[in-house]
């Protein structure tokens, strides 16, 4: 099989984190990247990394088939990698025909344009434990029904349902990560763990009195970014592609991933952290927690990084960056 790999969606945190560990295997990898007018501040993950000088980007659109159909034709990717999508839950709300647009309809064009040009190449389809949502078992599985609680999760679940669909209508080998919430120095500002940790280093260092948070006793299973692009890849290295549910089998809260944090710094998070109900989400996913077992077993995979060490490792790069601005 071909070591090239074609990664939509590269020039974000999973992205970036895949690309890194592809070329430490000796992988070639083709990035698809939206164009834009700021070009040069979008691959600003994989620059952190130190790997951008080493991927090639190709500039295409989810929207746009004929610019897949171009890529895949051009690439001739062993692996393909769906990362892309419109990924923050409280923007599908306010944006739900383009969240449909990329994040569901987007990964039929992909797999439009894998069949049409490479059809004998391997396929993972980034889903999300986002579809559990109102959750139907204490612990989810891949057998677990699924409940979607946003736009987000409804697209994302479309994504899945059409990948086991082409999976089984032309025998490609295409396969679905169900990942459960994965953080990391690199993770979208909007995010509450990324905002939290922001926040905590901006008021560590006297640039900010307070954090504004909606609902902080929602529980999450928190892994490493880092530990699940290394089961995307595993699940590509399968005889026969499936579905699995990667995550750490561990649920906190946020109000306890708040403590961890300020706790690091020597500060009470009570006397920083003010609930807002405009954070609050319209429909809200209390908990979620997911059953690795089948990932355990038959990849051999398993989360390394804790959460404690995650959300350190965070707020220490969110420190430096903090003190990096405020020098400049």
């Amino acid at each position: 099989m071909s070591k090239r790999a074609l990664l939509t969606g590269i020039t974000g945190q999973d992205g970036a984190y895949l690309s890194q560990f592809l070329l430490d295997k000796g992988y070639e990898v083709f990035g698809v990247i939206r164009r834009s007018s700021h070009r040069g501040v979008e691959d600003h993950r994989l620059r952190w990394l130190g790997v951008a000088d080493k991927v090639t980007l190709i500039d295409g659109d989810m929207s746009d088939l004929s610019s897949l159909v171009r890529i895949v034709k051009e690439v001739q990717p062993g692996e393909i990698y769906n990362l892309a999508a419109q990924s923050f839950v409280a923007s599908s709300w306010r944006q739900p025909i383009l969240t449909a647009n990329i994040t569901a309809v987007g990964v039929t064009n992909i797999l439009e344009a894998m069949r049409a040009e490479k059809p004998d190449a391997r396929f993972y389809q980034a889903s999300s434990s986002e579809m559990f949502g109102l959750i139907q078992e204490e612990k989810q599985n891949e057998k677990t029904p699924f409940y979607p609680r946003s736009p987000y999760a409804v697209a994302k679940l479309y994504g899945h349902w059409i990948t086991v669909n082409y999976r089984e209508s032309f025998g490609m080998h295409a396969s679905s990560g169900i990942l459960f919430n994965h953080e990391s120095p690199l993770r979208g500002i909007e995010f509450v763990t990324r905002k939290v940790t922001d926040a905590v280093a901006r008021i560590k260092l006297g640039k900010a009195k307070e954090l504004r948070l909606g609902n902080i006793d929602a529980k999450r299973d928190w892994g490493h970014a880092r530990d699940y692009v290394r089961a995307m890849w595993l699940m590509l290295q399968q005889d026969k592609p499936d579905d699995y549910v990667v995550a750490t089998g561990r649920t906190t809260t946020v109000r306890d991933m708040c403590r961890i944090a300020f706790e690091h710094v020597g500060l009470d998070m009570n006397k920083y952290v003010v609930i807002d109900p405009a954070f609050y989400r319209p429909a809200e996913v209390e908990v979620l927690l997911g059953d690795p077992a089948k990932a355990r077993a038959a990849l051999g995979w398993e989360a390394k990084i804790s959460l404690e060490d995650m959300i350190k490792e965070m707020l220490d790069a969110d420190l430096d960056r903090v003190r990096t601005a405020a020098s400049l």
